[in-house]
């Protein structure tokens, strides 16, 4: 469920009309409900109700806006990060130090010297390379590094190739066939206090089945590791959970993946941390484009032009993603377009051939689900501006990021006195 509803013919957010928000902010514009953002918070700690004590780590790439992550602060959610500035974010909205867990495979010195610095909770190692730099590091500090290894469990998620991480020919993690002598080697050194081990496989999946493969050999992990002799306290399952975004999608309910991950796990003895992204915010955002005009197709279908673009909403160009686009004035009639942006690139394209309300020069329309991996990956391309950011709570909305003109992008370049 989400709050973008049409109310007395008109599209809201919440209890915001989106032409108020067009006529103050502009567009493009990234809009959030608050009030989507806390229930899917919700949601999603409610289906782990027959777990004892999950952390819940949200993953700031997806949306690592400063009000957003206020809002699920505010939840009682941490942060899981994959570099130095999403970090800074997570603690900046009030994340507590020890509530963030960061991963990825290329954390620098320098980031891991300030995460340690900061108490983060848990370091999720990404290779035996990384976790011996780790504890060198923290040793030379005299801090004791909370880490887990994460396993690449070579598991297809069947999810898109870009965002799959669980096979392996993925970068992520080592091969869970060499994850016992890897992490018998690391929990010797000083510095580190290995506790588990973590797995992710990927983002956007439809499915529970191959999440489920992937814990059961964790759990065969997680038994070897005692086995030798290992402590084993903490596990992180990592995210993926998918949203809908068209008719048809049926991905599974966060209450039906606890009642997986609370059968697969019962044995464990161990608090399971998870890192929920997509799943809480996706729906929770739209993108409030401007239809600059509607140009005959030689074909069959017009062109749909809107004044926002791949360097706004790159997920299309990169995936072939599909984000539901909607009128926001509909008048129930409908029209066959293709909806493209004004970037001078043929992938500057939402979609083809799609079935859309109808829409003329000025009229405003809205991207759906766009609320994760959205106004985080954009860009400046064919000097765009970046697209502000705006938070709705009720019947008050509020910039939560301005928008950062080409003018202001120009002013930061400098040309060297010897070409003056």
């Amino acid at each position: 469920m989400n709050y973008f509803d049409v109310k007395n013919g008109v599209l809201h957010a919440e209890d915001v009309a989106l032409p108020d928000i067009a006529a103050a902010v502009g567009t493009p514009v990234y809009i959030y409900s608050r009030a989507t953002l806390e229930r899917h918070a919700q949601v999603f700690r409610a289906g782990l109700s027959a777990l004892d004590n999950p952390h819940l780590a949200f993953a700031v790439k997806s949306n690592p806006n400063l009000a957003v992550l206020k809002v699920l602060a505010r939840q009682g959610y941490g942060a899981d990060v994959v570099s130095g500035g999403e970090m800074d974010r997570a603690l900046a909205a009030g994340m507590a130090p020890q509530d963030i867990v960061f991963s990825g495979v290329g954390k620098t010195a320098e980031e891991i010297v300030r995460a340690l610095k900061a108490g983060i909770g848990q370091f999720n190692i990404e290779s035996e390379e990384e976790g011996r730099e780790l504890a060198t590091l923290a040793n030379a500090l005299n801090y004791q590094a909370n880490a887990v290894l994460r396993i690449n469990p070579d598991v297809d998620a069947g999810t898109h190739g870009k965002i799959s991480t669980g096979k392996a020919d993925n970068k992520f993690g080592v091969g869970i066939h060499r994850a016992t002598e890897i992490y018998g080697r690391l929990n010797a050194l000083p510095g580190l206090n290995m506790r588990g081990v973590a797995v992710h496989i990927g983002s956007q999946l439809t499915s529970l089945e191959p999440l489920e493969t992937a814990f059961t050999k964790v759990g065969a992990l997680v038994q070897d590791l005692r086995d030798q002799g290992h402590k084993v306290t903490h596990v992180d399952l990592g995210g993926g959970l998918g949203v809908r975004y068209r008719d048809g999608d049926n991905p599974p309910e966060p209450a039906e993946y606890g009642a997986m991950v609370a059968r697969v796990t019962k044995d464990w003895g161990v608090r399971l941390m998870f890192e929920p992204g997509r799943v809480i915010a996706g729906n929770a955002g739209v993108l409030l484009t401007r239809v600059i005009r509607v140009k005959p197709g030689s074909g069959n279908a017009p062109f749909a032009i809107v004044d926002a673009a791949m360097n706004d909403l790159a997920r299309p160009a990169l995936y072939d993603a599909w984000h539901d686009f909607d009128a926001v004035e509909p008048n129930g009639r409908k029209m066959t377009a293709n909806i493209v942006g004004p970037v001078c690139e043929t992938g500057d394209t939402f979609a083809m051939g799609r079935e859309i309300d109808v829409v003329e020069a000025n009229d405003l329309a809205i991207f759906r689900t766009a609320g994760a991996y959205g106004a985080t990956m954009a860009s400046t391309y064919n000097s765009r501006g970046l697209v502000p950011e705006v938070l709705v709570d009720g019947d008050k909305f509020a910039v939560v990021a301005d928008r950062i003109s080409p003018e202001t992008i120009l002013a930061a370049e400098h040309v060297p006195d010897w070409l003056t």
